[in-house]
């Protein structure tokens, strides 16, 4: 899972940040209103990244989100503040106090934004947190210019372009979606329909919560966690792909995502989750 070199001195991140190469720059996007969706230039800035302490995450938004609501930061479930997630928990409504700093286009820091819950987070069948914060949508807009990245309520579909924001490395990855796997396994934890990157999509350790953006849309279709890292097969570190049939394939070095199209599948009418709603497909 691409945390694992994130570990490393801060003194060395800000090295190797410079090793791989500055951030795509973009003009910022023009200041609006928070519950208006994130615009296609998005995709190609750090605009609404967050940087933790060893991941990567970003300031989300609901399609159905207006701007009293209490704003929202995504990240990986294998970034949870208290460590992996074992296979087969699910987290709902956990207090919180994680804070990480969010970013404007350039990737400089706009100032820290801070948790109070944990709305949903799991490594089983995904990968993901995403907390609450303790302000709302329309005070980071106000004292940011803020938007949150809107995430998309439809299936990502296979050859679209895609960017990679990491909030942790302040670099913007430019990829596409190759295909999608039925079953993505590491040790323990397995993954359903996972968002598979094309080859050369090189994706590093840090770079794991950072937002999948539709390259056209700008919207949110998955998040970033993992890679196979020596060609090893199921093990941590190096998933491995499983086929319907159970036939297993290992792709060294590729790099693979998990949608989140699924938290629109789960929301009441006041953009509560609810698993229990028809057609959730969030994991219970």
């Amino acid at each position: 899972m691409q945390l694992r070199r994130a570990l490393a001195t801060a003194a060395a991140a800000v090295f190797a940040a410079v090793l791989i190469g500055q951030p795509a720059s973009a003009a910022p996007a023009p200041p609006g209103k928070a519950v208006a969706p994130a615009p296609a230039a998005l995709a190609t800035t750090l605009a609404s990244t967050i940087s933790l302490s060893n991941c990567s995450a970003s300031l989300v938004r609901y399609p159905t989100s207006v701007s009293t609501d209490r704003a929202m930061m995504l990240t990986n479930g294998h970034c949870y503040e208290r460590g992996f997630i074992s296979a087969g928990t699910v987290l709902r409504n956990v207090a919180s106090t994680r804070s990480g700093t969010l970013l404007n286009a350039s990737g400089g820091a706009l100032g820290t934004v801070r948790a109070d819950l944990v709305l949903y987070a799991t490594m089983t069948g995904t990968d993901v947190t995403l907390y609450r914060l303790n302000t709302t949508f329309a005070s980071l807009q106000s004292q940011y210019g803020a938007t949150a990245l809107t995430l998309s309520a439809s299936h990502p579909s296979a050859g679209t372009s895609m960017s990679i924001p990491s909030g942790y490395w302040k670099r913007i990855w430019n990829c596409s979606i190759d295909g999608f796997v039925p079953t993505l396994r590491e040790d323990e934890w397995s993954w359903t329909d996972s968002i598979r990157y094309n080859d050369g999509c090189d994706t590093i350790g840090g770079t794991s919560g950072s937002p999948i953006v539709d390259a056209t849309s700008g919207q949110v279709v998955g998040i970033n966690n993992t890679g196979n890292e020596d060609g090893g097969r199921c093990t941590l570190n190096n998933p491995c792909e499983v086929s319907a049939n159970g036939t297993i394939t290992v792709l060294a070095g590729r790099g693979y995502g998990e949608q989140t199209y699924w938290f629109t599948t789960c929301l009441t009418s006041a953009r509560v989750i609810d698993l229990t709603i028809s057609g959730c497909l969030l994991p219970r």
